[in-house]
């Protein structure tokens, strides 16, 4: 094989090199963008998590002074149901 012949093959071996390089570096940015919706999602999940963590959270609060206020409202219940009548006037 003459010497030119060789350049040449080298030189399409190089060309096809580079080609190739360039697709799969294009293909790593186009999965870094992906990255960053994935991330950015996972981000607004979690902040809806936490939002929904608090309101949670928040409902129990009130729900254990209602219980509370229910308990306090039964006791005093039961006491008037004790007492003895008082006759009506008149």
């Amino acid at each position: 094989m003459s010497l030119t012949k060789l350049n040449l093959v080298n030189a399409r071996v190089l060309g096809v090199a580079v080609v190739v390089a360039s697709l799969g570096l294009g293909g790593c940015a186009t999965y870094s963008d992906e990255f960053a919706t994935i991330n950015s999602r996972l981000d607004q999940l979690d902040a809806r998590v936490q939002n929904a963590a608090q309101s949670a959270e928040s409902a129990n609060q009130s729900a254990q002074q209602a219980n509370r206020r229910l308990d306090q409202i039964e006791s005093r219940v039961q006491q008037l149901e004790q007492a003895p009548r008082r006759q009506p006037r008149g």
